[in-house]
């Protein structure tokens, strides 16, 4: 995360650092030695080290789960307008129906009146489901302050009949019951301010400059909010647009105002925060070296809707938050209040659900850590290290029928094992390959029932190579290639799919860079190699086999680059048992990319 200080020739200290920020936000944008085009002589971007991130993030690595709100003025008509219900999301009404500003403020602004609010229970209902952080929505793209704002009177307490400041209520019943307050502020998009990004379908704006809006409104909104309602644990930006630097250097320098505060990945290009953020998705694959988190809806839109009942259930959300923790990221899981300031029975029941599991399982997600198995094909896996050992928390989603739980390559000695739901002691055998752990008929949950295996001493997981089934089928996916990349070239890579089984290998353009797959085989003998792929170029050729064995295949057009086959290749002679390696390299001159998803062993 960048930093901008105050060098000790002007001053040092967290006074120097605020009053920096605060001269910033009211818009100092090139006075004195504050900011220019580049920082002036005295002031410095730098960086946290390490160390200091960590330190930061520990709360928030601990959480591991958080409430996402989306709540504004739109939920009065729950989306809908003059009859019709405008695609997307319900806070997209107004842009995507083209409202004009007054129209929006009749029929929305005019009726928000949400009397059945209580922040209190609303809080405690997030405590319940075993959340530890709570982020609304201060203001959305719509450019309605959910707040007393002191810079628009283009708010909640002063613009509806409600009069009350909701983000105030909110930000007190936090402190009270130990869950952690963040704000969500749309920094670039303001569809009522006439120097906002967005609203390009009002032609009764007289427009003003971009930066006259964040002079205006959005600097001192944002230090209202950090000044003014307490702790403030996170500040979420959303849709970064290009800025000038002046704008970006008032925006950015606003989180000083509150020290420890974690800030997501939105504001700018320019701008990392503190952790990366994934939408409505989870990634197949953890990012390196970065914290993270996946904010989702618990149904389909992210602000009330009235028409959707598209309800994620409870086994989907509990689920996906065990597969979040074992890949070491975080699950902002958003409602969404209606109208009258309540959640619909659907988002609490589940809300409900989640807390009941938690209740028992809590354990197995607060402060772990990503699994250290690659795959299993059984559930997930999250863990605790400690000095003299590590616990394994084994989220079981799918109970063996034959009672034999398998922990692949773990080489550690086990010192017990239980269920989490009732203590019931658990039999092991330990094995080269790995552990076996014995378990009894009956799943203790049917959503997600954890067993706890405690082993000795440092993590040794021995690589376990994929090995063909009962059948003699052998698939090697595309997340499971080592891409040889040429340095300098463009970069193949695994491009994700909404399911594991469709992503595939992409952007293999550079005829030097080529894939490879590591299995094992235990019975030799010849190999039938079909792949499933795609190629929008008439053809393509490229050599496939064991290192120093490859034969040249041509495989010809599927249509368009999402236009996957499945198509036989080649055929392998398997001399030995044991480990082995299959390559495809282009053949340089008849090269063009194609899209490969997997690759198919069948035994003749």
């Amino acid at each position: 995360m960048r930093k901008l200080i105050l060098n000790p020739i002007h001053g040092s200290g967290a006074a120097a650092r605020v009053a920096l920020a605060m001269g910033l936000l009211l818009g100092s944008f090139s006075c004195g030695n504050v900011i220019a085009e580049d920082p002036q002589p005295g002031w410095t971007f730098i960086k946290e080290t390490p160390e200091e991130h960590a330190a930061k993030m520990e709360w928030w690595n601990t959480a591991r789960f958080g409430m996402f709100v989306h709540w504004g003025v739109y939920s009065v008509t729950g989306g809908e307008y003059r009859g019709k219900m405008p695609t997307n999301s319900a806070e997209w009404m107004m842009n995507k129906a083209r409202i004009p500003i007054a129209d929006y403020r009749t029929e929305n602004v005019d009726k928000f009146n949400p009397t059945e609010f209580d922040a209190d229970a609303f809080v405690g209902l997030a405590k319940e489901a075993g959340m530890k952080y709570l982020v609304i929505t201060a203001k959305h793209h719509d450019g309605f302050s959910m707040f007393g704002s002191k810079a628009s009177p283009y708010n909640v307490v002063d613009a509806t009949p409600f009069k009350r400041d909701i983000m105030r209520e909110l930000a007190e019943a936090c402190k009270a019951q130990g869950i952690r307050f963040g704000f969500y502020y749309s920094q670039c998009q303001d569809w009522h301010h006439p120097g906002g990004i967005g609203n390009n379908w009002d032609k009764t704006i007289q427009r003003v400059s971009f930066d006259e809006y964040v002079r205006e409104k959005a600097a001192p909104e944002i230090r209202q909010l950090l000044t003014e309602y307490g702790p403030i644990s996170i500040f979420w930006w959303d849709t970064p647009r290009d800025m000038s630097k002046e704008a970006f250097d008032s925006l950015h320098s606003g989180t000083d105002l509150q020290p420890g505060i974690i800030t997501n990945d939105r504001l700018g290009e320019e701008y990392a925060g503190d952790h990366k953020t994934f939408e409505r998705k989870i990634p197949s694959e953890a990012p390196v070296g970065v914290d993270w988190e996946v904010c989702m809806p618990i149904s389909g839109s992210w602000g009330y809707k009235k028409s959707d009942r598209d309800f994620k259930s409870s086994e989907t959300l509990i689920r996906n938050l065990a597969d979040i923790a074992s890949k070491g990221g975080n699950y902002l899981l958003n409602v969404s209040p209606t109208g009258a300031g309540t959640l619909l029975p659907e988002a609490t029941e589940r809300l409900k659900t989640i807390g009941k599991w938690m209740k028992v399982n809590g354990e197995s997600i607060y402060g772990t850590t990503a699994s250290p198995f690659e795959e299993l094909e059984w559930g997930r896996c999250t863990k605790k290290e400690f000095a003299r050992g590590t616990t394994l928390y084994l989220h079981v989603f799918d109970w063996p029928k034959d009672g034999k739980l398998f922990l692949p390559g773990l080489q550690n000695k086990v010192e017990q094992a239980y269920l989490m739901a009732d203590w019931q002691a658990l039999n092991t055998q330990s094995s080269d390959l790995g552990v076996e752990v014995s378990l009894p008929e009956q799943a203790p949950d049917e959503i997600n029932s954890v067993v706890v295996v405690n082993v000795s001493g440092a993590l040794e997981i021995k690589p376990v190579l994929p090995t063909p089934n009962e059948d003699g089928t052998l698939t090697l996916s595309a997340d499971m290639a080592y891409i040889h990349n040429n340095e300098g070239g463009e970069q193949a890579s695994v491009r994700e799919g909404r399911r594991r089984e469709a992503s595939s290998i992409g952007n293999w353009s550079d005829e030097n860079a080529w894939v490879e797959w590591s299995f094992r085989i235990d019975s030799p003998g010849r190999y039938e190699v079909s792949a499933e792929f795609s190629l929008q170029d008439e053809k393509s050729r490229f050599r496939l086999g064991q290192p120093g064995q490859l034969q040249t295949v041509e495989v010809t057009s599927t249509g368009t680059a999402r236009d996957f086959t499945t198509k036989s290749l080649a055929t392998l002679n398997i001399d030995e048992a044991g480990d082995c390696i299959l390559q495809i390299k282009p053949e340089k001159g008849s090269w063009s990319p194609i899209g490969l998803r997997k690759l198919v062993l069948t035994k003749q």
